[in-house]
C-alpha cells in the first residue's frame, strides 16, 4: 500500500503524505516515495509543488523514525541517512516546493519544512525541534537549514528545549510566509502555486538554484569540520544515545545522565 497520494494538474504536482498511523514518521519507505515522485514530477516538468498531509490532520509529520535510527557505533544522521536525502532532494528539486502544513510539525520534519520554499499553515499548526528529547546530534547540514531560517536566539531556545513554538511566532520570525483557516488554505496555496507557474520555468529554477548556494556558502575548515564531527561522535557513542532511543520505543521518558 502506497504511503503518499499523489496528484498532478496544470503543472502543478502535490504530493500528500498518507502513513497517518504512524504520523507520518519520516520512515526510509516514506522517504523514498516522497523522492521518486519528486524524479516522477521532474521528468514531467511540475513548475510547482505542494507537499502536505491529508486535510485536517493534527500531526503534519511525527519527523524521523526513530525505530530506524542506529543503535550507536553510527552516525545517525549522516549523508545517506534518508532524512538527509529528502531535504537535498527538496532543495535541489527545479521548481519550487510548497508545504501546505496543518497540525504539529516535529523533529526532523521541521527540517524538511524549512527546506521547502514557501510554508504555508494553518492557526493551529506548531514547530517543536526535538533531537535533545532524544540524545541525538544534529549534523551540520541540518543546523544550516534550521539557521538560515530561525534567527540564532530562537534557534537555540528551540533546540535546547525541544518546545513547541506556535504557528504566530513562526510567522513573526518569517519561517511561515502566511497563516490561512483549515477551509481557506488549500485554494489559498493552489492560487500560490498557480502564480509561479504562470512565470517563467527557467528563471525560477535558476534563482532557487542560486538562492541555495549563497544560502550554503559557509567558510568552514577542514579542522572545524573534524572537530565538529567529533563533538557529534562524543553524541551518539554515549549511553545517553542509546537511553534516548530506548525509551523512545518504551514509551518512557528517558533518563539522561550525561555520558
Amino acid at each position: 500500500m502506497s504511503l503518499i497520494i499523489t496528484e498532478t494538474q496544470n503543472a502543478i504536482g502535490t504530493i500528500v503524505m498518507n502513513h497517518v498511523a504512524k504520523r507520518n514518521a519520516l520512515s526510509e519507505a516514506l522517504i523514498g516515495e516522497i523522492t521518486t515522485a519528486l524524479d516522477g514530477f521532474r521528468e514531467q516538468a511540475i513548475r510547482a509543488v505542494v507537499l502536505r498531509a491529508p486535510a485536517g490532520t493534527k500531526v503534519w509529520s511525527a519527523g524521523h523514525d526513530v525505530s530506524e535510527l542506529p543503535s550507536g557505533g553510527r552516525d545517525p544522521l549522516g549523508w545517506s541517512d534518508p532524512l538527509r536525502v529528502l531535504i537535498r532532494a527538496i532543495q535541489e528539486f527545479p521548481a519550487p516546493v510548497l508545504a501546505l502544513i496543518e497540525g504539529g510539525v516535529w523533529g526532523g520534519a521541521c527540517e524538511v519544512a524549512m527546506g521547502c520554499d514557501i510554508l504555508v499553515a494553518t492557526p493551529e499548526a506548531t514547530f517543536a525541534i526535538t533531537p535533545a528529547k532524544l540524545g541525538v546530534p544534529y549534523n551540520l547540514g541540518g543546523l544550516l537549514t534550521v539557521m538560515n531560517m530561525i534567527p540564532l536566539p530562537v534557534a537555540k531556545e528551540m533546540l535546547f528545549t525541544a518546545q513547541p513554538i506556535p504557528v504566530s511566532q513562526a510567522l513573526n520570525l518569517g519561517v511561515v510566509n502566511y497563516v490561512r483557516p483549515a477551509d481557506e488554505i488549500e485554494s489559498f496555496v493552489h492560487g500560490l502555486a498557480e502564480s509561479i507557474v504562470a512565470n517563467s520555468p527557467l528563471s525560477i529554477s535558476v534563482m532557487k538554484e542560486e538562492l541555495r548556494l549563497l544560502s550554503s556558502a559557509r567558510s568552514i575548515t577542514p579542522e572545524l569540520f573534524e572537530r565538529i564531527q567529533g563533538l557529534r561522535r562524543i553524541v551518539y557513542d554515549s549511553q545517553d544515545y542509546q537511553e534516548g532511543i530506548a525509551a523512545f520505543s518504551e514509551k518512557r521518558k528517558p533518563r539522561f545522565l550525561g555520558r
